[in-house]
């Protein structure tokens, strides 16, 4: 059995021989160690042993209470491990996708595996850059592919910055107040830094305001802000989530202009979707020329593909000459570093 043996399990992916896991789903209070990629919800559980960025250690703990072990390690630095049957050494590079989000370039016996999480190659206001340098050329690549289609092909950012300012200005204009649903981690916190830039004065929703007094903890600096307050609301534009759209506080707010802010703002009924005005295609994934662009990098020997539309990703690799499958959602399923096996 290869050292980088792995299973796909619940979402998350074991390494058996080593003792860990990258993104377990589900909470592993045993011996063995969590990667923990970055603090969004669907990534995180309540492990006893975690591996993860200093930043989305600090963001954890805000999002998810009770206590861990915790190994916290900066970007680039390689640190070792011997949890399993095989000792380890697991290098955390940025991964782009929101503040801290890392991913894992683990080694073992002479092989190396990539494991990406959630990234994006475009460069953030409120994340770091995403930086696979130090993997190129690595054995296996397990990567996420949420906008793995190609019709899944974000206009310019810029683009979509200019049209979310003019959305907002607009809406000032009319005496209307301009609310954008946006994550409260991560894109939230982009927004902020775009709208602070444009000098638009903001409210941010009572959770999307305490993770950026967090962010703040973490070095990131933004313009003036306030937390919501319907009372004082008039002339400022609201970032709140997606989840609170029939919030009571919203409806005191009058006139409103809606917009919700997401990649999947490409599908034209996404708006409908959100029972929203407009839609905005600004996203914290990468899309499928930056998932391309991303694979031919790294230069991978073979590739899995995981989330979103992953056997279409993976097809479109086979097109082009690499080795790569996507990861069945079926429980047990075993993918050897080298061959497949039922």
């Amino acid at each position: 059995m290869s050292a980088l043996t792995f299973h796909y399990r619940n979402g998350g992916i074991h390494l058996p021989q080593l003792g860990l896991w990258l993104d377990a789903a589900q909470a592993q209070t045993g011996v063995e160690r969590v990667f923990v990629s970055h603090a969004h919800s669907d990534h995180i559980a309540a492990h006893r042993e975690v591996i993860l960025s200093p930043v989305t250690a600090r963001l954890l703990r805000e999002r998810l209470r009770g206590r861990r072990v915790e190994h916290a390690l900066g970007f680039g630095e390689p640190a070792a491990f011997n949890g399993g049957e095989v000792p380890y050494r697991i290098t955390l590079l940025p991964a782009g996708h929101i503040l801290g989000s890392a991913m894992a370039f683990v080694e073992a016996e002479g092989e190396s595996l990539l494991y990406t999480g959630d990234f994006q190659l475009r460069r953030s206001l409120a994340a770091e850059v995403c930086e696979p340098v130090r993997a190129v050329g690595t054995d296996t690549l397990i990567m996420e592919t949420t906008f793995g289609r190609a019709n899944y092909r974000f206009p310019p950012a810029e683009q979509v910055v200019e049209d979310i300012l003019r959305f907002c200005r607009d809406g000032l204009a009319r005496q209307e107040t301009p609310v954008l649903y946006a994550y409260s981690l991560g894109k939230s916190q982009e927004l902020l830094c775009v709208l602070g830039q444009a000098g638009l004065p903001v409210m941010l929703q009572e959770q999307a305001y305490q993770v950026t007094r967090a962010y703040e903890e973490c070095g990131q600096r933004f313009a003036p802000y306030e937390v919501f307050d319907p009372r004082a609301a008039k002339g400022k534009v609201l970032i709140c989530s997606p989840m609170a759209r029939r919030a009571e506080g919203l409806q005191a707010l009058g006139k409103v202009r809606t917009a919700i802010v997401t990649g999947w703002a490409m599908d034209p009924s996404c708006r409908y979707r959100f029972g929203t005005d407009a839609a905005f295609p600004l996203s914290d994934h990468a899309d499928y020329p930056e998932l391309l662009k991303f694979v031919k990098q790294v230069q991978p020997k073979r590739v899995f593909t995981l989330h979103g539309f992953a056997a279409d990703f993976a097809e479109s690799l086979r097109d082009l000459g690499f080795d790569a499958r996507p990861l069945s959602e079926a429980d047990q399923l075993t993918l050897p570093l080298f061959r497949v096996t039922s």
